[in-house]
């Protein structure tokens, strides 16, 4: 009896690592966005973040050639008085977060007040930054991400987000339901195989006592 081919163990090994490794890397980012939405809604007035940490979307070159349009910068929440000239800070002004440099640091009446500027600015920016309109620190920002949250906010994008993760599950599912029946095909074929040999020893032994 020929043994038949069931497929590329190895790949279906590798398959369950990938998985693995996509819900490892989801699931802290679900919990942060279900996270960040909730304080979303129960703080409107504040810029909502996670554990301390919290993300914005650049939208102006303003911090060439170090932080570009599109980049997703995060920041840390920070006490103000560690503040200082050099610091990269993420601040409110009006209904927008800017993310500028501070270049001097003023005190005034025992209050602290920070003047700003765009790396790419020719000059400071008009109003001083107190301590209740910062936001955080810069940590880190990561290119091009803060241009595909904003196209997942588009209905193309939604669709996108909720279209391509159930369209890779799917494909995981029918691999996964392949590998399983290959393994059922596998089992059957060792249960045969024994059973072939187990009636080739009777014949034989019926022979034998023919003889």
């Amino acid at each position: 009896m020929e043994k038949p081919s069931f497929g590329n163990k190895p790949f279906g090994k590798t398959l369950n690592v990938i998985a693995i490794i996509i819900c490892i890397v989801l699931i802290p980012i679900i919990i942060a966005n279900v996270t960040i939405i909730v304080r979303s809604f129960l703080f409107p007035d504040d810029v909502p973040g996670f554990l301390g940490y919290k993300p914005f979307i650049v939208l102006s070159d303003s911090m060439r050639p170090g932080i570009s349009s599109g980049n997703l910068v995060l920041v840390k929440e920070v006490d103000p008085e560690q503040l200082k000239q050099g610091d990269i800070i993420a601040f409110r002004e009006g209904r927008s977060v800017v993310t500028h440099r501070i270049v001097d640091v003023t005190e005034e009446n025992g209050v602290k007040k920070y003047t700003t500027r765009g790396d790419n600015n020719n000059a400071d920016d008009p109003i001083a930054v107190k301590a209740e309109m910062i936001e955080g620190v810069y940590l880190l920002d990561i290119p091009y991400l803060g241009t595909a949250a904003l196209f997942l906010q588009t209905p193309a994008g939604m669709l996108v987000f909720i279209a391509l993760p159930l369209i890779l599950f799917i494909i995981y599912d029918i691999l996964r339901r392949r590998r399983l029946d290959h393994k059922k095909q596998e089992l059957t074929y060792e249960l045969e195989k024994k059973l072939e040999q187990m009636q080739q020893q009777i014949s034989l032994t019926e022979k034998k006592d023919n003889d």
